[in-house]
């Protein structure tokens, strides 16, 4: 076949790459939140672990739904639609730094990683290192059985997109303890993850939701809410191994399950970089 027949081929087989790009999308798994620092400086035992999961772009996410689609949509504009072929760790501060330059409330670093490295990758933050805005240490998992089972266990229901007008922070209460717990879930997941136990993976996103519960608790319940978040997950834990949110005030819900969701569909897990 020629060579031209072939491109034209490939470029026609795949119209949704060229509509949504060849970034990819990130999901955010238990821990979130240990990456900013108004956080970390708190946790008696640091490190503290979240897990981030590269994920393929093959569908469009909704808006404000802890997808890390702005962080994305920045990044497009940034690179022309493909992550450049430089140190990870220089685009991430380099992306850091265009989504971020002039907020009050900056953006964690864990949206800005997600999207550049690719598979499992546990992030480590201590406020001791780069004063908690960085990590201090990433511990990466790129194998294919592992992805494989954890594409085929992480199920997504649509809720809804976070409201307009929208912040979490209204309310903290930054407990040592129960930010050491967070991080420590974070820690639990990659674990888990690595491990294939579906039980272990379960328990640790059950123990971020009812981290935010208590050190932010404006991130399931607040005026602007309208969907009960709370009792929706208690009864999707109570029925399946786990599960979290994507993002505070809603998004979806990540559930965590060897058996059919309804409702829900499946990701497929970025093993390499495109």
């Amino acid at each position: 076949m020629p060579l031209w027949r072939k491109k034209f081929l490939q470029f026609m087989g795949n119209p949704l790459q060229k509509l949504l790009g060849t970034i990819p999308h990130r999901l955010q798994l238990a821990g979130g939140w240990i990456d900013q620092p108004f956080m970390s400086r708190h946790n008696p035992k640091p490190p503290g672990s979240m897990v981030v999961v590269q994920i393929e772009p093959d569908f469009r996410p909704m808006d404000r739904s802890g997808i890390a689609s702005g962080t994305r949509q920045i990044a497009m504009k940034l690179w022309k639609g493909k992550l450049p072929s430089r140190p990870p760790g220089e685009l991430v501060r380099e992306l850091y730094e265009a989504e971020n330059k002039g907020k009050a409330e900056p953006s964690g670093s864990q949206d800005m990683i997600g999207l550049i490295y690719p598979g499992v990758n546990r992030l480590d933050y201590s406020f001791a290192a780069n004063g908690g805005v960085f990590t201090s240490h990433i511990e990466s998992c790129s194998s294919p059985r592992v992805a494989k089972w954890l594409g085929n266990v992480l199920q997504l229901i649509p809720v809804e997109p976070r409201p307009e007008g929208y912040s979490p922070l209204g309310i903290k209460d930054l407990k040592p303890a129960w930010v050491a717990r967070l991080g420590q879930s974070g820690r639990d997941c990659y674990d888990a993850i690595r491990r294939r136990d579906l039980t272990a993976l379960g328990a640790s996103l059950n123990l971020t939701m009812k981290c935010w519960e208590k050190l932010l608790p404006q991130t399931v319940r607040h005026p602007l809410i309208k969907v009960d978040l709370v009792g929706l997950l208690k009864v999707y834990q109570q029925r399946y191994a786990g599960a979290m949110y994507s993002g505070c005030g809603g998004g979806y819900l990540i559930v965590a399950a060897d058996e059919p969701v309804r409702g829900a569909f499946k990701v497929k897990i970025r093993k390499a970089s495109a």
